[in-house]
């Protein structure tokens, strides 16, 4: 069958027989698998080793081998009116196997894409499933394309991500937008080696948080300009999260002062959570933090959402560069109702500095 044919297939049809593929993995795993399963034994699979060095352009590009990877855009941005409005652009790559990209229906690779746009008002999401193999989907390195059907991510000059071309369209809502680095690609824990467990899982981890945004979000018809800044997270891994985790909470925040900072929690089924992050000066120093330095606490206020109760308002505080704020939910129901559901949103940052920024939480 080629890509032609199976453009002609009805939509949710592949999304079944895609569905059936991932069915180890659901949105409520068996204990011991984490979110997703994301914690499950990866066999065979490529394992992140601390001391890799990682490479660019050629780690734009797709790892196979490892059993999981993502390229992940949040932007906050704000309309002629000071409104403000969120946008997400997600590709996935899981394998069902270990083994490199084939062409054909032998590739061992399912790709899913998540689109989404938030504002004061509402929150609308797509998500799209493609096959490896056949021309559907994919990334390449040189020059950097992410696409899958129509959703592109793309290079709009030179080998690397520093300017970009990002649209993706779902019912009701689109958007069409240019991005521009401004400061350097960061690389988070011990030069691209992040851990997520005190057992050792970790993922390959950097970031492009440095976007300066223009374009146009489209809502019901309607085609809104709107500028403001946009974060691109790259994770690979085989085995992300131990078997006792089964979620967590990602923070990716745009300080007044300039600076950014990126931190995590990542939950345990008994005991406490394991946390980590970066400072990120603005010039684009890194330094990573410790779980001692950062300080997580949910606010009081859940937000209904799905059939979830979601904390939608935290606390944030590391003492060691001045942060206390608190962060507040642009539009509390940000339910991504997608094979494997997750909230993820905008939010707004009061206290010491101001700010901006983006919330995902798993595993609720």
């Amino acid at each position: 069958m080629n890509a032609d044919s199976l453009r002609a297939w009805p939509r949710h049809l592949l999304a079944l027989c895609l569905l059936v593929l991932l069915a180890a993995c659901g949105d409520r795993p068996a204990p011991g698998t984490g979110f997703a399963g994301l914690g499950q034994e990866a066999v065979g699979f490529k394992q992140v080793e601390r001391g890799r060095a990682l490479q660019f352009p050629a780690d734009h590009g797709q790892h196979d081998g490892y059993r999981i990877e993502w390229w992940y855009i949040t932007a906050n941005l704000k309309d002629e009116q000071g409104q403000p409005w969120g946008v997400q652009w997600t590709l996935f790559r899981s394998a069902l196997r270990p083994g490199d990209e084939t062409s054909g229906w032998g590739s061992p690779n399912v790709w899913m894409g998540h689109a989404a746009l938030s504002s004061p008002d509402g929150h609308q999401f797509a998500e799209t499933l493609a096959r490896g193999g056949v021309g559907l989907a994919g990334v390449q390195a040189q020059p950097f394309k992410a696409w899958i059907d129509d959703w592109a991510l793309e290079s709009t000059g030179g080998d690397g991500v520093d300017r970009l071309a990002m649209r993706a369209a779902g019912k009701g809502f689109g958007y069409d937008l240019a991005l521009a680095a401004d400061g350097p690609l960061v690389l988070h824990g011990d030069r691209g080696y992040s851990e997520k467990s005190g057992q050792g899982q970790a993922s390959y981890y950097y970031s492009q948080p440095f976007y300066q945004v223009t374009g146009e979000v489209e809502r019901d018809g309607r085609k809104i300009k709107v500028t403001g800044q946009a974060w691109l997270d790259r994770e690979w891994s085989s085995q992300p999260l131990s078997q006792s985790q089964q979620g967590w909470d990602w923070f990716s925040l745009h300080l007044d002062s300039g600076a950014k900072v990126m931190l995590f929690q990542v939950r345990q089924r008994e005991g406490k959570p394991y946390r980590a992050g970066t400072w990120i000066s603005a010039d684009g120093a890194a330094t990573p933090l410790r779980g001692n330095q950062i300080q997580l606490d949910e606010e009081g206020s859940t937000t209904q959402d799905h059939g979830r109760k979601v904390p939608t308002r935290w606390r944030v505080r590391v003492p060691d560069h001045g942060v206390d704020v608190r962060t507040e939910a642009v539009q509390p129901r940000a339910w991504m109702g997608t094979s494997f559901a997750y909230w993820e949103g905008p939010v707004k940052l009061t206290g010491s500095p101001g700010g901006r920024g983006y919330l995902e939480m798993t595993g609720y």
